[in-house]
C-alpha cells in the first residue's frame, strides 16, 4: 500500500509539472477590482472572464460601465494601458402602449406571463407589437432597474441599468434593445401597420405619416415598413425638431431627468383608466 501510494503521488506530481497551465497573477488582481456583478454589459460572460481579457489586451477598463470611472483608471494606471472609450448603453423600450391608450381585444386567463400570453393567439392586445404587461421584463431584473407602472408598461432606471440584456433577452415581442445613452430620440413603438389601421388599436401608435422624417436632420430617420427608423450611423445629429410635427407622440426625446417629451402637435391624452376592451 505504501509503495502505491508513492507511485501514484508520483505520477500525480509529474502530471501536475507536465500539465501546468500559467495563469498572469495580474487577472486576480483585476478581478479584485471589478464590481463582481457579472451583468455582461462588457460583453464578457462575468467579471473574471473580462479580467483575463484586460490582462491581454482584448479588452479596455471602460467597457465596465458598472464601476466607478475612478475604479476604472485604476484598472488602466495598474495594467499602463489607456482607459479607452466605451459609451454606456441602457435598455430601452419600444412601446407605450399602456392600457390607457391602447385597446385590448381578447381575455387572456392564465400563468402571468408575457411569454405564456404570447403563446395564445399572441397575446390578448390589439396590437400585436405591443406590450403584454405581465412583467417578466420586471422579474428578471433588479427591482431598482424596471418596474410595471400603472398602465401596464415597464419603466427602466436609466441610472441603474446596466445593460445585463436579460429584459431583451425574455421580452417575447422583442420590444427591449441597448441603446447608447446620447441616443435621446427615440421611437417608442412598433407596430408595422399605418394610418387609421394602426391608430384603431393604440392611440400613440406611429401611422406612418413621415413627418418626422422631413423634419429631422437629413438621413437620420427613414421609414421601414411603415414604422419610423433612426439611423445614428447616417446621421449622428438628432435634434428635437424630429418629434415637434408627430400627431401621435410615438417618436419621443429621452431627456436624462424628466424621461420621454413629445412634441408640440401630438395628441393631449389625459385618461388613466383603461380603455374598455374591445
Amino acid at each position: 500500500m505504501v509503495t502505491l501510494g508513492v507511485l501514484l503521488a508520483t505520477i500525480l506530481l509529474i502530471a501536475n509539472r507536465k500539465l501546468y497551465v500559467y495563469e498572469d497573477p495580474r487577472i486576480d488582481e483585476i478581478d479584485e477590482l471589478l464590481p463582481h456583478s457579472n451583468c455582461g454589459a462588457c460583453g464578457t460572460p462575468g467579471c473574471r472572464p473580462f479580467a483575463e481579457e484586460l490582462v491581454s489586451g482584448e479588452a479596455e477598463p471602460a467597457q465596465c460601465t458598472v464601476n466607478t470611472a475612478e475604479v476604472n483608471q485604476a484598472i488602466a494606471d495598474y495594467l499602463g494601458v489607456d482607459l479607452g472609450e466605451h459609451e454606456r448603453q441602457v435598455a430601452r423600450l419600444a412601446c407605450a402602449g399602456g392600457i390607457h391608450v391602447a385597446h385590448t381585444r381578447a381575455s387572456y386567463k392564465g400563468i402571468d406571463s408575457c411569454r405564456a400570453a404570447a403563446l395564445v393567439s399572441g397575446g390578448g392586445k390589439g396590437c400585436s407589437w405591443g406590450c403584454l404587461g405581465f412583467g417578466d421584463c420586471e422579474v428578471v431584473c433588479d427591482p431598482e432597474v424596471i418596474h410595471m407602472n400603472k398602465y401596464g408598461l415597464p419603466v427602466v432606471d436609466e441610472a441603474n441599468c446596466t445593460a445585463c440584456s436579460d429584459c431583451v433577452d425574455v421580452c417575447p415581442k422583442d420590444l427591449f434593445s441597448l441603446q447608447p445613452v446620447s441616443h435621446r430620440l427615440w421611437v417608442a413603438c412598433k407596430n408595422l401597420d399605418e394610418g387609421d389601421v394602426a391608430e384603431a388599436d393604440c392611440e400613440v401608435t406611429c401611422n406612418a405619416c413621415n413627418r418626422c422624417i422631413v423634419d429631422a436632420p437629413e438621413g437620420l430617420i427613414s421609414m421601414v415598413d411603415s414604422l419610423a427608423v433612426i439611423d445614428y450611423e447616417k446621421n449622428k445629429i438628432a435634434s428635437k425638431v424630429a418629434i415637434e410635427r408627430c400627431p401621435t407622440g410615438a417618436i419621443v426625446w429621452l431627456d436624462e431627468k424628466v424621461g420621454a417629451i413629445k412634441g408640440t402637435k401630438a395628441k393631449k391624452i389625459i385618461r388613466t383608466k383603461p380603455l374598455t376592451n374591445a
